[in-house]
């Protein structure tokens, strides 16, 4: 299913991440990030595959719903989003921040997809491997698919933010 972006389109969810004390809601196979999955917690994932269709064919931003522990809500939003395709490993390019909470994605532009099966991050050991399927690049900044005890995101005063839930959107 391709749809595409019109003046009033719908906010189409990519991504929720729900620390409801599961580990495994993100501790996904390089197989499972790229059709997609679905938990009866509320974790979500669309799929690389049909993110990459997407976002390769038409323009859309991206907005991050990001909850604290404390239940406050912030959000960033990225003029620019694309993630290239499985022969590029889901490669993303993000750019054109604004929001209320830093940018921390940004430092992740132009890094390829990671999950515990296949390690495409720059850092020395499989950033995956503990922090659940993301795009890494040196295991830092931004984990909005962090497994419990590892969802977090950095502001640029090197302030961690512990996130409860996190959720990302497709925008016009």
């Amino acid at each position: 299913m391709i749809v595409r972006c019109a003046a009033n389109c719908i906010p189409l969810l990519i991504q929720q991440n729900v620390n409801n004390g599961s580990d495994a809601a993100f501790n996904r196979s390089w197989a499972e990030f790229k059709v997609g999955f679905n938990d009866t917690k509320g974790n979500y994932w669309l799929g690389n595959d049909l993110l990459s269709q997407l976002t390769q064919n038409d323009h859309y931003k991206l907005r991050l719903e990001l909850q604290l522990r404390n239940h406050s809500w912030y959000w960033a939003e990225y003029s620019s989003f694309t993630i290239l395709s499985e022969a590029y490993n889901y490669k993303l390019l993000v750019s054109g921040y604004s929001g209320n909470v830093g940018d921390a994605l940004s430092y992740h532009s132009n890094i390829m997809f990671s999950t515990y099966d296949r390690d495409n991050d720059q850092w020395w050991s499989n950033c995956a491997l503990r922090y659940g399927g993301f795009w890494y690049k040196i295991c830092g900044f931004c984990n909005a698919n962090g497994v419990r005890g590892s969802f977090q995101w950095l502001e640029p005063d090197i302030r961690w933010h512990d996130l409860q839930t996190s959720r990302m959107w497709l925008t016009c």
